[in-house]
Formats: structure tokens, sequence, C-alpha cells
């Protein structure tokens, strides 16, 4: 008979968008857990993609690539491979693990990436970021994202564009199922992987489940999250390491305790 896993018995709720979700269950599955996928977040492409078009044609013109998140890395190769071949003397960095893989999944050998942190901050750090005057950066990313990366390489001398490539929305999804198993007590963890996720999560919920949200444990994988969610009034927040393997290690410990 097989072991129990960390996490068997529980019920752990997964936000991330349908189409990136499947790792984070297949490794909650594997820690004894039952994920519930819902997801509060749908990557949707951008309306007009004219001025993002304009901008691929002209990729030979940048020094830098910086892509944000899986998505954009995804969105933006994909438009860029139906137009043209990606220059090669273009350097190319992203903010985390998940950016990385994709882009080496559609063929850039040669990465920039933080080891550790997984944020624009982390980035920001990277020598290769630190001398950037009189370069030319595009910074792939979805509607109405950050600033402070492009901020931040302006005042070192850069000059920056932003590609949009994906807009965010809220799904419309019903939450009876879910406040169901919320009433009869079947979900024992949140993971919440964006800010805007937990937001919408919060919205989608409605009065009586944003009371059952609150005091549920909620698992984070950065501190930014985890402050949207205090302030959310959710009653017991854990900032766990980056990524999938970070964040179910961060459940099996917070439940292990004695």
């Amino acid at each position: 008979m097989a072991e129990p896993g960390p996490l068997t018995g529980r019920g752990i709720l997964i936000t991330r968008a349908a189409h990136q979700a499947q790792p984070l269950i297949d490794l909650v599955r594997a820690a004894g857990g039952e994920p519930i996928a819902f997801p509060t977040l749908e990557i949707q492409d951008v309306a007009d993609q004219a001025a993002l078009n304009d901008l691929i044609d002209r990729l030979d013109g940048f020094d830098m690539a910086i892509f944000i998140s899986p998505n954009a890395a995804a969105k933006a190769m994909n438009l860029i491979r139906a137009r043209r071949d990606f220059p090669a003397r273009l350097a190319v960095a992203a903010i985390g693990r998940g950016s990385a893989r994709e882009l080496k999944r559609c063929g850039i050998a040669e990465v920039l990436a933080p080891a550790e942190r997984f944020d624009s901050e982390a980035l920001l750090e990277l020598p290769a970021l630190r001398t950037v005057a009189g370069k030319s950066v595009v910074i792939f990313r979805g509607e109405g994202g950050r600033e402070l990366l492009g901020d931040v390489l302006v005042q070192r001398g850069a000059r920056v564009e932003y590609a949009e490539c994906y807009r965010r929305a809220r799904p419309q999804a019903a939450t009876g199922d879910l406040l169901r198993r919320w009433s009869r007590n079947e979900i024992a963890a949140i993971t919440v992987t964006s800010a805007e996720s937990l937001r919408n999560l919060y919205d989608m919920l409605g009065k009586l489940g944003c009371q059952w949200l609150k005091t549920t444990p909620l698992f984070a994988p950065h501190p930014h999250i985890a402050d949207i969610a205090r302030q959310l009034g959710i009653h017991t927040v854990v900032v766990t390491e980056p990524g999938d393997e970070g964040l179910v290690a961060g459940m099996a410990a917070w439940f292990a305790r004695p």
C-alpha cells in the first residue's frame, strides 16, 4: 500500500489560467491532494495587433528583448515566427523559470534570467541589465503590466518600447459548485500565482464566498501577492518558494506542522 502524501485528503484550490494549470494539478495530485481547478484568469489576444506587428517587423533595431511571463513568451514567439525569423544577435531576457522554459521550447537557447527571485527587481540586478545606456530594449508583456522594469531601464539610459501581446480577463464562471465544496469543508488551501488572479477570485466569490476565502490558508510564491491577500482580509497567508514545486513544498511543510 502506497504511503500517504503530505497533502492526502486535502482539497487544493488552483486558480491559475486553465491552459497553464496542469503542471501544478499534477504536482498536487502526486502529493496526495485533490486539485480543484477554478481558473480566475483568462489570457486573450489583443484586440488590435497592428502596433505589435509593426514592432515585430522592427526587431532588428533592438539590442534586447525582455519577456515578462510565460504567456508573453508564448504569444510573442508565435506571432514573431509567423512573420519573420528571430534576430540572431538579439539578446533575450526573462523574469522567471517558466518564461525561460517557454522561450527555450520556442528555440531561444540563451536566455538571461534570475537564479532565485523571479520578479522585475531580481532581473534588474543582473549585470546585463545594469549596463544598458544607449541600448534599445523591447518588453513583451500583457496589456497594462507593471511599469517598474521599463522605468528603471530608462533611468539607466536605455530606450524602451512595450510590446503588449495579450490581455488578461476575468472568466465568466459559475461559482455554485465551488461554494458548495467550501460549505462542506472540502477546500483546505488556495494557491494563487498572480495578484490579478487573487483580485478576480475575490470579486467572483461574492459576499458569502469571501468569508470562506478569508478563513482558508492561502499560498503564494511572491510577497507582493501575499500583501494583496492580507489587504483583502485573508487571515492566513504563506509565502512559498517560487514555482509550482515551491508552492507544493510550502503547503506540505505547513500542513506537516504539529
